[in-house]
């Protein structure tokens, strides 16, 4: 009985150990199949253990020309999921911890079941919640974020990068390609917890973007920025623009507006809200645009400079149209005509020129077409084909309406007549400098000459004659430095009715000091209240900003409104040149004379162990130059003949050990090939 019992044992284990060995050689094969002959599973296994994360890269730095960091790349937190091991309750705890409704959470997991963000760029404090949570299949990965230190600060010029990394405004967009580096593809795998694992050290420098230098200080954009504010308080006006250029480089150093933006806020932004005005909006440029008729008039010889124009008693007909100035101004000459913005007589100056010849300056002086700084989105504001001008068209063109034109084509066609009657394209970047190597300098942008140095001399003399206590420009006066510029008033048109508004554009172009430019601003206040004329609204602002300029080359003075002179006989209006009786303001000196100088001690390279401060070599010749870089042991480059006109890096910055490279160049300045007519004008 016994023995049969065992055998029956006996018969079961070994039944067991036969279904056993049964079952392993079933699983043992389909393992073979699935590895060997069929790599599903082994592809499946890969899947679960091993991944590709793609990460973007660190984008370049964007600094001021004098090394003030303006967009930075900083380490965000961001939540990921692998969507299939998510369960309910595992949803509802990451929707708590996110603050994110579950709705939206939900909508971002369903249909999904490999790796998905969560969340990107969270907070510090939501990152924690999420990491004490300790789920599965939820992990934090740090992301680049693009960051800009100085908040509003130039936003509008700047722009933003987007949650991807990728440029969509301003020098973020127009540099994307410069900045933005390539994409790094990381091996990672994943561990019991789900957290993703490198499984190659990360070098993010091996992607990196490259950094830019813009032209813009800000030292002098917090000024023009602080200044637009304060002057939209005071006038009720909507907004405006305040753009400053380098008269010997067209280096954009200042690009103010207002209402502004903060970039890092983008995501709270609309998108037609973050763009620069300066650049994209277009609209009439009013009685500016009388400068560039009275070049037109010189370099035609349609008109000389002494020449009697005879404003009709203040009134001109036209077919279909009487245009007239405000009150009868009688006889001007072309200085007068800028001097008291004569419509009448700009529309008889127009005539005497020609349609053809008006438009061929106009376009020589850059309206009409973009400027070539490649900045995106940018307008070319609008110019129609002069065989479409009626004389109607042709009229009020002459005094600045039935065009287009944006602030920094206004900026660049004042800065040809200040810079001799050459055109230069404005710069927004000063040099660039890819991972782990040195400043490569941009060079200068494309110029042409549009007219004679006389007739830009003359044009420029007569623009002094608008800051004067008979002209509208008064209110732009600076004490013990002259100021060319000129005032303009601009009609709005109603995009509705398709007519002019009872809005204005208030302007002023000008430039500083009007013997030997330095600075042109270009300032435009859009809506102010009364007055919102450019002479009353836009002129202060222009001194304002200007002397806070002007002080940082050494320039020392302050707005001061000329007295109001009025005529006495509107008929016999004083031509120009003006009465001498009349105070002007004195002439001043460049900062840097151009005879020969002796190096002072001040310039001596300060240094603290072994970093070098870099002085101020504006003005030198290069035997100067070399003599302190020499002594020293400064790497100098040089480009052009005559005096420094422009450094990298600026005064100031400091130079680290192994950093001994300074760039030079040399040009002609301004004082050095003034006419002598300008002396009669100081």
């Amino acid at each position: 009985m016994r023995s049969a019992e065992l055998r029956a044992a006996a018969t079961r284990v070994g039944a067991i150990r036969a279904l056993g060995l049964g079952v392993f050689l079933v699983l043992a094969a389909r393992a073979a199949h699935l590895t060997v002959i069929d790599d599903q599973g082994y592809d499946l296994w890969g899947r679960q253990v091993y991944s590709r994360f793609e990460l973007p890269p660190a984008r370049g730095v964007v600094y001021d020309r004098r090394g003030k960091e303006l967009a930075i790349t900083v380490s965000a937190p961001s939540v990921y999921a692998i969507a299939r091991e998510l369960d309910a309750s595992a949803r509802v705890a990451l929707a708590g911890a996110l603050g994110t409704p579950q709705a939206t959470l939900d909508e971002r997991l369903d249909g999904r079941t490999g790796f998905t963000y969560l969340a990107r760029w969270v907070s510090e404090e939501q990152a924690h919640r999420v990491a004490r949570l300790g789920l599965a299949g939820v992990g934090l990965v740090a992301e680049p974020k693009r960051a800009y230190p100085a908040g509003d600060l130039a936003g509008g010029l700047l722009g933003f990068a987007n949650i991807d990394g990728r440029g969509v405004r301003g020098i973020e967009q127009a540099e994307n390609d410069w900045l933005s580096g390539s994409r790094l593809v990381v091996p990672v795998e994943r561990d019991g917890g789900g957290q993703l694992l490198a499984r190659a050290p990360l070098r993010p420098s091996d992607a990196a973007g490259g950094d830019i230098a813009l032209t813009i200080d800000v030292s002098l954009q917090a000024e023009a920025e602080n200044a637009l504010d304060e002057a939209i308080e005071q006038t009720g006006a909507r907004g405006g623009t305040i753009i400053t250029l380098d008269a010997a480089t067209g280096d954009i150093l200042a690009l103010a507006q207002a209402p502004g933006f903060d970039p890092n806020h983008f995501r709270t932004m609309p998108y037609r809200e973050t763009g620069a005005a300066a650049f994209e909006a277009a609209s009439e440029p009013g009685s500016t645009l009388k400068i560039f008729l009275a070049a037109a008039a010189l370099e035609t010889g349609a008109v000389g400079r002494d020449e009697p124009i005879d404003t009709l008693g203040g009134a001109i007909a036209l077919p279909g149209k009487t245009i007239s100035d405000r009150r009868d101004l009688g006889t001007l000459d072309l200085g007068g005509m800028l001097r008291v913005s004569s419509n009448v007589a700009a529309v008889i100056v127009g005539q005497r020129i020609g349609r053809e010849a008006h438009h061929a300056m106009l376009r020589k002086f850059g309206f009409g077409e973009r400027t070539g700084n490649g900045f995106p989105g940018e307008s070319a504001g609008l110019v129609r084909p002069w065989r479409k001008w009626k004389p109607l068209d042709h009229a009020t063109i002459s005094f600045g309406q039935g065009i287009s034109a944006t602030p920094i084509q206004l900026a660049a066609a004042t800065a040809a007549l200040a810079a001799g009657g050459v055109w230069r394209a404005p710069r927004l970047v000063l040099a660039r400098r890819a991972p782990e190597s040195d400043w490569l300098y941009a060079g200068p942008t494309k110029t042409r000459r549009v007219v004679s140095r006389d007739t830009a001399d003359a044009v420029l003399d007569m623009m002094s004659g608008v800051v004067s206590s008979r002209g509208t420009g008064r209110l732009a006066g600076l004490a013990s430095v002259s100021v060319a510029g000129k005032t303009g008033t601009a009609q709005k048109l109603d995009p509705n009715t398709h007519r002019y508004s009872d809005d204005y554009i208030a302007w002023f172009v000008g430039a500083v000091p009007a013997e030997a430019p330095r600075l042109i601003l270009t300032v435009a206040l859009d809506e102010p209240g009364q007055p919102h004329t450019g002479g009353a609204a836009a002129a202060p602002l222009f001194a304002r900003v200007a002397a806070a300029q002007l002080a940082h080359l050494g320039i020392i003075t302050q707005p001061e409104p000329l007295p109001y002179e009025p005529d006495l006989n509107s008929t016999m209006l004083a031509r120009s040149p003006e009465p001498a009786a009349e105070p002007r303001a004195q002439r001043v000196a460049p900062p840097r004379p151009h005879e020969p100088i002796a190096i002072p001690a001040s310039l001596e390279v300060a240094r603290i162990g072994d970093r070098v401060f870099v002085p101020d070599l504006g003005g030198y010749s290069l035997p100067e130059v070399r003599q302190i870089t020499a002594a020293h042991a400064l790497d100098l480059h040089a480009s052009g003949s005559g005096r420094v006109i422009e450094q990298w890096p600026a005064p100031g910055t400091v130079l680290a050990a192994g950093e001994r490279s300074v760039s030079v160049r040399f040009g002609e300045s301004r004082a050095q090939t003034r006419s002598p007519q300008r002396g009669r004008r100081g």
